[in-house]
């Protein structure tokens, strides 16, 4: 499911209780799995590619409480005391009943300070050569893909030499390390659904030697002490 880009005037919560989805704005995509939310500051244009069925919570905060939340794109780690805000705010709804309203905002955007999970947000390109943007976006659909650059390259009609350009003055970063970014991201989407290490590993097309290698390199930890650590705090379905 594909839901157009847009934006609002208000700062954005979207809950994934269930489920897994890509939220694309024009400078990052934000990987979200169950039990994350991604924080939409006003006005901020994004889309949202639905990769696994999905259950969303959605709510709004009104520009004055969403600036003291932050201008910054963020996936948040959700904690228990947020899950319950969230579902008690989005079950209060429009009802009559301002003081309760207040009271939650007040609480949630205290609450929405203290938590990021930045591993989750990939960057991508703001300019306007859809042959970059194409192969972000298959390397965000598939990111195991056994592509080389090279063979990206001719897909998206475009020479490596130009592709590897743009990455650089885009992103700031050459593809194999844009796409390590990606790869971390969906590993750690996975390691919070309760994926094992091995499985993971074998769908990015990694061994579970070089897979667990890049994953402690990139973050400072083993994956099976990440999952576990995560586990400890709840965070793993």
């Amino acid at each position: 499911m594909l839901i157009a880009p847009h934006h609002h005037e208000w700062g954005q919560l979207l809950y994934a209780q269930s489920g897994l989805m890509w939220v694309d704005t024009p400078g990052a995509a934000l990987l979200v799995p169950p039990q994350r939310a991604v924080w939409l500051p006003p006005r901020v244009t994004h889309g949202i590619r639905v990769v696994s069925p999905l259950e969303m919570r959605n709510l709004y905060l009104r520009a004055e409480l969403a600036m003291s939340v932050g201008l910054e794109l963020e996936v948040l780690e959700v904690s228990k005391l947020l899950r319950e805000l969230i579902i008690r705010r989005v079950a209060l709804g429009n009802r009559p009943d301002p003081a309760m309203r207040d009271a939650l905002d007040n609480l949630l955007v205290l609450e929405l300070r203290e938590l990021r999970s930045a591993v989750l947000k990939v960057p991508m390109p703001v300019g306007g050569d859809r042959r970059l943007r194409n192969l972000c976006e298959t390397v965000l659909d598939v990111p195991g893909l056994a592509m080389s650059f090279e063979q990206h390259a001719e897909s998206v009609g475009a020479s490596t030499r130009t592709l590897a350009r743009l990455f650089h003055a885009e992103l700031g970063l050459t593809f194999t390390e844009w796409r390590r970014q990606v790869q971390l991201a969906h590993a750690v989407a996975a390691l919070l659904e309760g994926d094992s290490v091995g499985a993971i590993a074998a769908r990015l097309g990694y061994t579970l030697s070089s897979f667990s290698e890049m994953f402690r390199r990139s973050l400072g930890i083993a994956p099976s002490a990440y999952k576990h650590a995560m586990a400890s705090r709840g965070f793993v379905r």
